[in-house]
């Protein structure tokens, strides 16, 4: 970090008003300069989703961000006794004429949220809200503050962003809530247990066939190595653009998937049905005691995919974290056909934009616009089945 940017962090802090428990409000230019503070906020007693994780977002800022143009944007608000009250994970880039602050993470984060000191955000109010959104303001450096894919709720507190003007996000992501100790039938029923048990019986002939969580180096980079070979010709075969192609893409996800993380798993973790031959499905998500949420999948091009290989993976995880005392379960971001099978439920989920200044109430109106006309589509048959022809036109 250089001189300047010291200086820039430092000289930006700005005293609140008495009426919000917020004192300072601090800009951070440097994902290390924020660590300390960032790591303490991420911890099982605080309140965060385990997208939002130093070690995620690093990775993704790292690989991808930096790549893309996007300069990190944290803010860190304190309390009179300069003790972090929380800390909001953003990036900043120009669009369309506009400098758009953003959740670091970009479409690889399902959920977006501030970290929180758990007792500030179960009693924040608007005048907190106030007061962050004003020492932001005085810093000048976004005109403004796009808060998307944000969940009303996360696991027992309600998210305090909920309190900003808001709009539902253009996709619903399904949500399965798994009750402690309740029997394996609440959460995937008798008979479609049978009926997956049914086409396991066809893959339990197979030598060394079963269900893995990877946990060494080797096992994670194999497994990956098979990934980035199988799920870009799926996806050629749907017509559907390769977005691990991207630049930085790939590069992010092999190493949150080698990063170990304090209290054990690693920042995504891979679930696997394998045989000795071949692996046959797999899925890759991340999670933290109350939640695991999938972040992409695929399976064999072998004969083995007609026995439903990714179904059965998706029953296995399910029990697995049913099994740690987990209470929820999403299937990330879309409402696929084979999501709903298991998730009869949806997480909300909320976007806010929040001008700065006056650019920023212009380019708030357009976003706020454009991720309306988004939600229209998606949850429009016809307009749907337009865009998906324009799509495969344009593929």
């Amino acid at each position: 970090m250089t001189m300047a940017a010291v200086i820039e962090t430092r000289a930006g802090t700005q005293a609140r008003p008495e009426t919000s428990r917020i004192a300072t409000v601090e800009l951070v230019r440097d994902m290390r300069d924020a660590e300390s503070v960032w790591r303490g906020l991420e911890q099982s007693n605080q309140f965060s989703t385990p997208y939002q994780r130093f070690d995620f977002l690093e990775a993704w800022q790292r690989q991808v961000g930096e790549r893309e143009g996007i300069r990190p944007f944290i803010v860190i608000a304190y309390d009179r006794e300069h003790q972090p009250l929380l800390l909001l994970p953003l990036g900043v880039k120009r669009e369309s004429g506009a400098r758009v602050a953003r959740f670091l993470g970009g479409k690889h984060a399902t959920f977006n949220m501030a970290l929180w000191r758990k007792d500030f955000a179960a009693a924040a109010t608007q005048a907190d809200l106030d007061a962050l959104i004003s020492g932001i303001r005085v810093h000048a450096q976004a005109d403004v503050l796009a808060l998307t894919q944000q969940p009303r709720r996360w696991t027992d507190l309600p998210n305090p962003f909920a309190l900003l003007p808001g709009q539902p996000s253009a996709n619903d992501c399904p949500l399965l809530t798994m009750e402690p100790g309740a029997a394996p039938a609440s959460r995937v029923s008798n008979s479609f247990r049978r009926r997956l048990k049914g086409k396991e019986r066809k893959l339990q002939t197979l030598a060394g066939y079963g269900y893995r969580l990877a946990t060494t180096d080797a096992d994670i980079k194999r497994l990956l190595d098979w990934f980035f070979t199988i799920k870009p010709q799926r996806m050629a075969a749907q017509q559907l653009p390769n977005v691990f192609a991207d630049p930085g893409i790939e590069d992010f996800i092999r190493d949150a998937c080698m990063t170990r993380l304090s209290g054990g798993g690693h920042a995504i973790d891979i679930h696997a049905l394998e045989c000795d031959d071949e692996v046959i499905a797999f899925f890759a998500g991340v999670a933290d005691a109350n939640r695991f949420s999938m972040m992409f999948n695929t399976y064999t091009l072998s004969g083995n995919a007609k026995y439903s290989p990714g179904l059965i993976l998706m029953r296995d995880i399910i029990d697995h974290y049913a099994e740690l005392g987990t209470t929820s379960l999403d299937l990330g971001i879309g409402s696929d056909d084979y999501k709903r099978l298991f998730c009869k439920d949806d997480e909300p989920i909320f976007d806010s934009f929040v001008p700065l200044n006056v650019r920023g109430r212009i380019a708030a109106a357009a976003l706020s616009s454009l991720m309306h006309a988004k939600r229209l589509i998606k949850h429009t048959p016809a307009l749907m089945q337009i865009a998906q022809r324009v799509r495969g036109v344009l593929q």
